[in-house]
């Protein structure tokens, strides 16, 4: 079992920079898929990234290419979700989200473990 915690959440300007974290106990997350989502209100949860677990290769949603950037911490059993020029449709609740299937996924369904959320608001 994994237990994943976000944290970092809160309120931005727009043009701001904000760094989530995700970090993970009861497993290493060396091994695993990761991915992050997010749920803007009214909306469905949708993919931000995903890291491979084979490789390393990283997928941005078009939305965030150029913007947000994912770092990986092992020693610390952490994922960094740095995310700048932010714009208020950023504006959602992330989640940190782990798998340990090959590869990388797009999809929730592909997720096992999920932390609770972390909310991020862009607002003047």
């Amino acid at each position: 079992q994994v237990q994943l915690v976000e944290s970092g959440g809160g309120l931005a300007q727009p043009g701001g920079s904000l760094r989530l974290s995700c970090t993970a106990s009861g497993s290493s997350l060396e091994s695993y898929a990761i991915g992050w989502f997010r749920q803007a209100p009214g909306k469905e949860r949708e993919i931000v990234i995903s890291i491979s677990s084979l490789d390393g290769y990283i997928y941005y949603a078009e939305a965030v290419k150029g913007r947000f950037t994912v770092a990986r911490d092992n020693a610390k059993n952490m994922v960094f979700l740095q995310m700048t020029s932010l714009k208020s449709e950023d504006t959602a609740v992330y989640y940190c989200a782990a798998s340990p299937r090959r590869g990388w996924g797009l999809v929730e369904r592909f997720y096992d473990y999920w932390g609770q959320g972390t909310q991020v608001t862009v607002s003047s």
